[in-house]
């Protein structure tokens, strides 16, 4: 399936850069944003799959526009391109519901693999960003008790868990069980509901801080 992907960013020629690259990479770039205000009203008339958002833009920041979308169209995936990994900035992009987060220094391939996880509702947990999202997750969330952690995953799901932690597609995790990517999904709606998460990056840094998983 083509990734049908929206680019929001205020310096045109970054967006001419990565239209041309992420084409030629498969993806269908059917519109462009200056800036955030931009972005939420083409959101709502293209739809597309995912949006390549740059935090930084004027009037209405990457930020503000990524909340705005996710309130409106839950179905559309934002990835966030920051400029550093600040913390603040990301516990921003965190709680505003973004499904991937990036240093504009990283090449074109880590954007292109992290729109593709996004498309497949699949979160992109850098690595070098993890330790700063699991700060803010833990100032988010009460520390559960011995008892919660006894009770509220069950072994496959740390199981699934744990290679999710590891960079591993559904696909990839389904493999390495040997079940089906149907069953990955199903221990992963049954993940969500019981760590009150709402996608892969807030499980997975939430079982970490349980210390029920790792994080490499």
């Amino acid at each position: 399936m083509t990734v049908r992907l929206m680019l929001a960013d205020d310096h045109r020629m970054l967006r001419e850069g990565l239209r041309r690259s992420l084409s030629e990479d498969g993806f269908d770039v059917i519109g462009e944003a200056s800036d955030g205000e931009e972005a939420v009203r083409l959101a709502g008339d293209l739809r597309p799959d995912v949006i390549l958002m740059d935090v930084t833009m004027p009037d209405v920041d990457g930020v503000e526009a990524t909340r705005r979308i996710r309130r409106l169209y839950p179905d559309i995936q934002v990835v966030m391109l920051t400029m550093h990994a600040d913390q603040s900035v990301i516990s921003e992009a965190l709680r505003a519901g973004a499904s991937g987060y990036l240093v504009k220094d990283c090449s074109i391939e880590e954007i292109a693999a992290a729109i593709r996880m996004a498309a497949n509702d699949e979160a992109d947990l850098s690595p070098s960003l993890a330790g700063a999202m699991l700060t803010e997750v833990r100032r988010m969330t009460p520390e559960p008790s011995l008892e919660e952690n006894e009770k509220v995953v069950t072994r496959r799901e740390i199981d699934v868990l744990q290679l999710i932690a590891d960079g591993c597609s559904t696909p990839e995790v389904a493999e390495r069980l040997f079940i089906s990517q149907k069953t990955v999904k199903n221990h992963l709606a049954s993940i969500y509901q019981k760590l009150d998460a709402r996608d892969r990056t807030q499980a997975v840094l939430m079982a970490v801080r349980m210390g029920i998983v790792r994080l490499g």
